[in-house]
């Protein structure tokens, strides 16, 4: 076989050689045990959790080695794309504080091994290709889909694995002078990979996160570039690790199947094979199984989800760290204020089965987010997210900043703050009885208070009222006010003898409660009450009484 005839009427276009590639492309000069890992979604319009997974641990990975974190864009297949999908993906890495080194940014690209668009590499891809052709390691294929339907519905009758290969391979043989005549004919071929596999035969490599992995060897001759010149993510996302020195691949382990299709082209071409770290599948519990969660049938599975309902960027990636690593709640425990930057991330505590998501421990973990965060903070985060999704919290807001962030103040901070959200949509309801506007009390009281002594306390309590009054001497009145209605004076006097009173001081307090904030539950009542103000207590007050009339 003449390759190098071969070559040149399949790429008749001047092209670098591979050599050339490997100068302008040279090996990093980076501190040793220095990671260079990459993130490289296709611009589909749709960011997973998924995505996200994997992109922490891309980023942990880098930085935590001193290494670089790049951002590639996966853009061969033109029917997926979608627009502004770039955009999206550098802004949801920009929400979530992944820092890119190099790659594709929402300022452009930045760094010195791109382009980082993988259609502008079609030329690299095109060299090493001829380069396959010219060592007979790659050949050209002129099936149509009628062809490969053919073939495939012949290989379903013969109960036989699926594929291009040994007999079914018509073109691989094919002679220099037919492959001229076609291509002057203008026939288009894609380039296929010759392989000389045998599925008889295994193939091992050593995962970062299972072990060690043994498949079969592939004896498919898949498709390295389609008829337009651009590569398939197999062959592209070999040549492009290569030259931009990636030392460990993260993927899903959805990639398991074709790995042995990789490990033939990183040695065909003569690369050095980067280290590869396979993650389990998220799952979930549905009904009394578990199954891989779904971006069509859980809308948990998009980020966009979580943006949407208004959970903190900071709390997802705080519950996926979770997930990520089993020692990471130990290591939050023991360091309740530190950044999660600081957490000693390893793939070795990653998990080699499917890793269970769980909404419930994720409402909890993003409690504690909030709960760790400054009343300025929240203050800020939920005005962000109301301004775009809840016009009637974001004017409620804003029309008294100060006001706002007295609230969100109340029960944050010491050592046991307040846990009350979850997400920025629940703030609304949270916060409503501070607003006249949006206030909509349930004046339900609990039944074990007489009505005759709810009446006299929403009565009794505008006059005694004292905003001067310290949280102290605020409760020391209303225990005072209770012994005079009947009630006992606290509650271990109450405890002792519950048969001689009508109540306690807690009743007093939860009828002022219901009266106020229009529910049994809110935030400590005394603060509440310091920041509405001595007009609107006795208001509500008055309303609850008028209500039970």
């Amino acid at each position: 076989m003449d390759y190098q005839r071969l070559a040149a009427l399949m790429f008749p276009q001047e092209l670098k050689t591979p050599e050339e590639y490997e100068t302008i492309f040279p090996p990093r000069n980076l501190p040793e045990g220095a990671k260079i890992t990459r993130m490289a979604p296709s611009p589909t319009g749709f960011m997973h959790l998924g995505n996200l997974f994997g992109a922490i641990v891309d980023e942990r990975l880098a930085h935590q080695s001193g290494g670089k974190f790049i951002l590639r864009i996966e853009d061969t297949d033109l029917k997926r794309q979608v627009p502004g999908a770039v955009e999206l993906i550098t802004k949801v890495f920009g929400q979530y504080g992944l820092n890119i080194d190099e790659g594709v940014t929402s300022q452009g690209e930045f760094g010195e091994y791109g382009p980082y668009y993988q259609r502008q590499r079609a030329a690299i891809y095109q060299a090493y290709a001829k380069k396959l052709v010219l060592e007979g390691k790659a050949y050209p294929c002129f099936c149509t889909e009628e062809d490969l339907e053919q073939m495939r519905n012949l290989q379903e009758q013969r109960h036989e694995n699926p594929g291009y290969y040994g007999e079914y391979a018509v073109h691989r043989d094919m002679d220099v002078d037919q492959v001229a005549q076609l291509i002057a004919e203008g026939r288009p071929f894609v380039v296929r990979f010759r392989s000389q596999g045998d599925p008889d035969k295994t193939v091992s490599i050593d995962d970062q996160i299972k072990g060690k992995i043994v498949v079969p060897e592939n004896n498919q001759d898949f498709v390295l570039l389609k008829s337009d010149g651009i590569p398939t993510y197999h062959f592209a996302h070999v040549v492009d690790d290569h030259l931009m020195r990636t030392s460990v691949v993260v993927r899903g382990e959805e990639w398991l199947s074709t790995l042995s299709w990789h490990i033939q082209l990183f040695g065909a071409l003569g690369f050095k094979m980067p280290k590869f770290a396979h993650t389990s599948h998220m799952m979930k519990v549905d009904g009394d199984k578990k199954r891989k969660l779904s971006k069509r049938k859980d809308p948990e599975a998009s980020l966009d989800y979580y943006r949407t309902e208004g959970y903190p960027p900071e709390s997802v990636k705080e519950y996926l760290m979770t997930v990520i690593n089993s020692n990471f709640e130990d290591w939050r425990i023991a360091n309740p204020d530190a950044p999660l930057e600081t957490f000693p991330f390893s793939l070795k505590k990653m998990s080699v089965s499917g890793t269970l998501f769980d909404m419930d421990k994720f409402r909890d973990v993003s409690k504690n987010v909030i709960a760790r965060m400054s009343a300025e903070q929240v203050y800020q985060a939920v005005t962000d997210w109301a301004q775009e999704f809840d016009a009637e919290l974001y004017d409620a807001l804003t029309a008294d900043p100060e006001y706002a962030k007295a609230i969100l103040a109340i029960g944050r901070g010491g050592k046991k703050p307040r846990k009350d959200l979850a997400l920025w949509s629940e703030v609304k309801d949270y916060m409503s009885f501070f607003y006249p506007q949006l206030f909509k009390p349930n004046y339900t009281m609990p039944q074990h208070i007489a009505a005759e002594d709810v009446q006299r306390i929403l009565r009794d309590y505008g006059a005694i009222y004292n905003p001067a009054e310290d949280m102290q001497e605020w409760f020391g009145t209303i225990c005072k006010y209770s012994g005079e209605i009947g009630f006992a004076t606290s509650t271990k006097e109450y405890k002792a003898a519950p048969d001689q009173f009508r109540g306690n001081p807690g009743d007093t307090t939860m009828v002022l409660r219901v009266a106020v904030c229009g529910r049994q539950n809110s935030p400590d009542l005394y603060s509440c009450m310091q920041i509405m103000g001595s007009d609107m207590v006795k208001e509500r007050l008055q309303s609850c009484l008028n209500s039970m009339k």
